[in-house]
């Protein structure tokens, strides 16, 4: 099977992207780890595959899998890249798309000049959407790992994070930490585990140990997750801008029942095709 590709990233968060609407595209977990490997495949943090939709009103179809093989519900950076992919590519003549994930529908608008905004849905809390085991709602709750305990706050943004408020992102213990978060067992399905550093009410700086790929250079997820926790507990504006390792985004959310709006770079790094 000989595929063609595009590899593209979002503030460093790479990703192999492949249209699977025009070519047939079968790959299992073993595949999927082979390609993501950085020595011997094409190398990601994450495989994002095009498909068609499943519902007539709907565009497209998103599926993520982590380079670990595991598939995912949801991609911030990888959605804008998406955008980005399907314009390029003349799938669509559509700027904003509607695109179906495995937890709901988001609208992706690819504004030209590699930036797009992403209407990722709003934003739940309950325990059992993340899902996590609690005994009942909260703003925040503890976490003890064994050997450290800290307060986060949960929240699903169609995949589960949980975002812990830090002094400094530079020094906090986001490898070791995020890796025991990650696999907690309050987390049956596993989690996103944010490190967020509160520079004012309009801006944050963030470090994400993510789920099935380790830390990565920004998640987009991960950055929404965050600036609807710190505005949760009060210590944030509607309008943030957050500081990853690859870069910077721009995050709205108008509190409970609205969407959180993400805008943010998207780049190709180069087209190919490899035998699979």
């Amino acid at each position: 099977m000989r595929l063609k590709f595009s590899k593209m990233h979002g503030l460093g968060n790479d990703f192999m992207v492949i249209d699977g609407v025009r070519q047939t595209v079968s790959l299992d977990t073993d595949r999927i780890r082979q390609l993501g490997n950085r020595h011997f495949g094409i190398g990601f943090d994450q495989l994002l595959l095009v498909e068609s939709p499943q519902e007539e009103n709907n565009d497209f179809r998103y599926r993520i899998f982590n380079n670990d093989g595991s598939e995912v519900e949801q991609c911030g950076n990888g959605a804008r890249c998406f955008a980005k992919f399907v314009c390029d590519q003349k799938l669509t003549n559509k700027k904003a798309i509607r695109v179906e994930t495995a937890k709901g529908v988001i609208v992706p608008e690819y504004l030209g000049q590699n930036q797009a905004i992403v209407d990722m849905g709003v934003p739940r809390f309950r325990p059992v959407d993340i899902p996590f085991v609690a005994e009942g709602d909260a703003i925040t709750y503890p976490l003890d790992t064994g050997g450290y305990s800290c307060d986060i706050s949960v929240v699903s943004m169609g995949n589960p994070h949980a975002v812990q408020v830090v002094d400094n992102v530079d020094t906090a213990p986001v490898k070791e930490l995020g890796a025991l978060i990650e696999i907690h067992h309050r987390f049956p399905e596993k989690v996103n585990a944010g490190f967020m550093q509160i520079v004012s009410r309009q801006e944050i700086r963030l470090r994400v140990f993510e789920r099935g790929a380790g830390e990565t250079l920004a998640c987009g997820t991960g950055a929404c997750a965050a600036v609807v926790a710190g505005i949760r507990r009060g210590l944030l504006d509607s309008k943030v801008l957050v500081h990853t390792r690859g870069g910077d985004l721009q995050i709205e959310w108008h509190g409970d029942g609205q969407p959180v709006r993400m805008t943010g770079p998207a780049m190709t790094v180069f087209q190919g095709e490899i035998e699979v």
